[in-house]
């Protein structure tokens, strides 16, 4: 039988609608076949597609990109967090996340921010990968790793200048390259983000990333709260707390459509 299926798009990370990083989330009563998902996420085409079935008091959660399913997502968890408490559960403030790889998450809402609590990534020096230079286009100053590759540079132009060869970034045997260097007027530290191996050339702003920024940048600044900002072409920020083994990241949403999918 067809199936109507709601979906949202929501900007997270976002101060302003067309701002941030925008995911899709689609509430469904069960589990579809693992193909049907990823053939809606692929119809979407944006960086991330959320699909959230109720699980207890919380909710079971799942990220698809266009091309794979990813281990964690942030800026759909967000999106999913606001969609919960806008139209799923109106009124509520706290969504909690059980997920296949990434344990529990948790996203909660005070005065329209949102925030959203991950693992922490602490990244380890590593040897520079062979042709990670030649992919950024840029020699970094130090690599570290935490399942992500984290190039770090020393000025905000540097990382802003970065026109990277995707092809040679998707070689790199890790899980996509952080950009990084100290920010400015207010922001304690830049990023960017290249993902092309899971069918995302560069994210507009990436929660996981940040799993392993906030730690990296809490040492090296000496501070559990930064300020940060994801300096993509639409560009995001977020406010990120070092909390140990966890992170916190805030931010702001902007719903930009709802609509229905008609599965057959």
């Amino acid at each position: 039988m067809p199936e109507t299926l709601a979906i949202y798009q929501v900007d997270a990370f976002a101060e302003t609608l067309f701002g941030g990083n925008p995911a899709a989330v689609v509430p469904l009563e069960h589990w579809l076949p693992d193909e049907t998902l990823q053939k809606i996420a692929a119809e979407n085409n944006l960086a991330e597609t959320a699909f959230l079935v109720p699980d207890g008091q919380g909710w079971a959660l799942r990220w698809f990109t266009p091309a794979v399913e990813v281990a964690l997502c942030g800026h759909a968890t967000l999106a999913s967090g606001f969609v919960i408490f806008r139209f799923l559960r109106p009124g509520s403030r706290h969504a909690a996340f059980t997920t296949k790889r990434a344990g529990m998450l948790e996203v909660s809402e005070v005065e329209g921010v949102l925030t959203l609590d991950l693992p922490s990534r602490p990244p380890e020096p590593v040897p520079p990968p062979e042709g990670l230079a030649a992919a950024l286009g840029a020699r970094p100053v130090a690599v570290l790793a935490a399942e992500k590759l984290l190039a770090v540079f020393e000025t905000e132009q540097e990382v802003a200048a970065l026109a990277p060869d995707f092809r040679k970034v998707a070689a790199l045997p890790f899980d996509g390259v952080i950009a990084t260097a100290p920010g400015s007027a207010g922001t304690d530290f830049v990023s960017r983000y290249f993902a092309p191996h899971a069918g995302i050339d560069e994210d507009p702003v990436t929660g996981s990333a940040h799993c392993v920024l906030t730690p990296y940048w809490a040492a090296r600044l000496g501070r559990r709260r930064l300020e940060a900002r994801q300096i993509s072409a639409r560009g995001g920020h977020l406010r990120c707390e070092d909390l140990g083994g966890r992170v916190a990241l805030s931010g702001r949403a902007q719903l930009y459509m709802t609509g229905q999918i008609h599965v057959t």
